[in-house]
């Protein structure tokens, strides 16, 4: 059998390689997905795959990688026809993937997960020095050198399992990487390290499909951008030859006008008031206010307790100093349960394990916080919890069959409007949202954006954190600055700048 058939791809030069994907066909079930795509990859680009949620790009790049196998069509390397039937397949022809759901065993150390299935081995017993220093030589390489290699993957924030993930697809030696929403859960700082590891693959011959949502990306590294809509190639740009209205055209088949929406809700009473707040280690002497209508931005490098602060907030994390009032009076929120009951909510960073529950339905998932404004008597009026989700899907735009389907299988960015849409069947009074728009497409962003300026419209004050600089000054009010745990300003975004914001997010005066 040829080599070429049977997944193994003979030793060429790098820069002679180049994919092609020709007719891509897959469909579950009743539902296609992709329907005669056309993609083509080089050697040495960096080519964006961009689309709406739901267009079919983590499904095109899974069957480039082995996860699923397509209904029709073909894939040349260097061309000759291949078929990648696995994973293993895949890798075997120097295709590796970063997925935009992370893939590690929380219960394993890093090493294990780096070097998972060809761990280093020296007479038959598994060679744990020489796997030690190789994982910490591929996570230097990535910047990522303070995560320790013994460390439980478990343990790590989505930021450093990132990196993981990044690093084990580079210890693969591949030579075409694909990447779907690497940065989603990435600092500056940690994302100017990744663009300048990805330079440097380029420049040796590798070729890398850069699926991202996150537009300012596209532009600064990518070569090439590739558009699928509803499952269909709709057309190829040079990045150098294009800009952004014409992708989002191509992306959504329409204008979606203002990138973020205009606000001018009027600000109310001091809503939230929160303290010299401290939890158990992460953050300490947190100082700030929220007004009825008033979104407060909250920005800075990763570990530096954005994510932590709303945490604490909502109960999650055990708040050992501080205080918390509440429309003028102070509240306990000892657990999330006591601050949903005072009128807080919560869209969580990670939706997948904390945001959803993946085996209940879009409907079950949607009414799951409010429950029981639908019960008498303990028993659910079906019709009326029906008919408030159907009206919640159309509202959000929800791109699902029916509000029966599991929320599963949904797309990312429907899936976030999900979450979003527990907490506006009952507006909460506070409401705190951990990166709101991460792995969401940009007509989902804007959709969002309307939903946050429609709820500050109504009275509801919103803490908002954000790794998006430009997200956070355009839809905040004001901005609070976080570093090492402490905070570092608070900014009027009318005035604010990103050097100022990065300048006080770094350490600097």
């Amino acid at each position: 059998m040829s080599p070429w058939i049977s997944g193994r791809r003979p030793e060429k030069g790098l820069i002679e390689m180049q994919i092609k994907m020709r007719g891509i066909s897959k469909a579950f079930g009743p539902v296609r997905v992709l329907e005669g795509v056309d993609f083509t990859l080089t050697a040495g680009e960096i080519h964006a795959l961009m689309g709406e949620n739901g267009a079919g790009k983590s499904t095109l790049m899974k069957i480039l990688c082995g996860v699923y196998q397509s209904d029709a069509g073909s894939i040349e390397v260097d061309g000759h026809p291949v078929h990648i039937r696995s994973t293993t397949d895949a890798e075997a022809l120097g295709i590796a993937i970063i997925h935009q759901e992370l893939n590690l065993i929380p219960q394993l150390s890093v090493m294990e997960n780096l070097f998972l299935g060809r761990e280093p081995r020296r007479f038959g017993m598994i060679d744990s020095r020489r796997m030690r220093e190789e994982a910490t030589q591929w996570l230097t390489l990535v910047g990522a050198a303070h995560i320790k290699p013994e460390a439980e993957a478990g343990t790590l924030s989505i930021g450093q399992q990132q990196m993981v993930e990044i690093a084990k697809a580079l210890s693969l030696n591949a030579q075409v990487l694909i990447m779907d929403e690497p940065t989603a859960a990435l600092t500056e700082r940690e994302i100017d390290k990744l663009f300048a590891i990805m330079s440097d693959l380029k420049a040796k011959g590798v070729a890398i499909v850069y699926v991202s949502h996150r537009m300012e990306e596209i532009f600064h590294i990518c070569d090439k951008i590739s558009v699928l809509r509803d499952g269909q190639f709709v057309g190829e740009r040079v990045i150098a030859q294009t800009n952004f209205d014409e992708i989002v055209k191509l992306m959504v088949g329409r204008e979606i006008g203002d990138r973020f929406p205009q606000r001018d809700s009027a600000l109310g009473d001091v809503r939230l008031k929160v303290d010299q707040l401290a939890d158990e280690g992460n953050v300490s002497g947190i100082d700030f206010d929220v007004r009825a209508g008033e979104v407060l931005g909250i920005a800075g490098l990763m570990g530096a307790g954005r994510s932590e602060i709303l945490k604490t907030i909502f109960g999650v994390n055990h708040r050992t100093a501080g205080e918390i009032t509440l429309d003028g009076t102070r509240v306990a929120l000892p657990s999330p349960s006591a601050a949903i009951d005072a009128g807080i909510g919560f869209v969580t960073e990670d939706r997948k394990s904390q945001g959803l529950v993946l085996g209940l339905s879009v409907r079950e998932n949607a009414t799951l916080v409010h429950l029981d404004q639908y019960a008498r008597a303990g028993i659910v009026n079906g019709r009326a919890e029906r008919e408030a989700v159907n009206k919640l899907i159309d509202e959000l735009h929800i791109r699902t069959r029916d509000a029966e389907l599991d929320v599963k299988s949904l797309s990312g960015g429907n899936q976030q409007k999900v979450v979003f849409a527990k907490w506006l069947a009952s507006p909460p009074k506070v409401l705190l949202l951990d990166e709101p728009t991460r792995g969401v497409d940009v007509g989902g962003k804007a959709e969002i954006y309307h939903i946050i300026n429609r709820l500050a419209a109504a009275g509801t004050a919103i803490v908002m954190v954000s790794s998006e600089l430009p997200e956070v000054m355009a839809m905040s009010d004001r901005i609070l600055v976080m570093h090492q745990g402490r905070q570092a300003g608070i900014f009027d975004a009318r005035t604010a700048t990103q050097e100022t914001i990065m300048t006080a997010a770094t350490g600097g005066n």
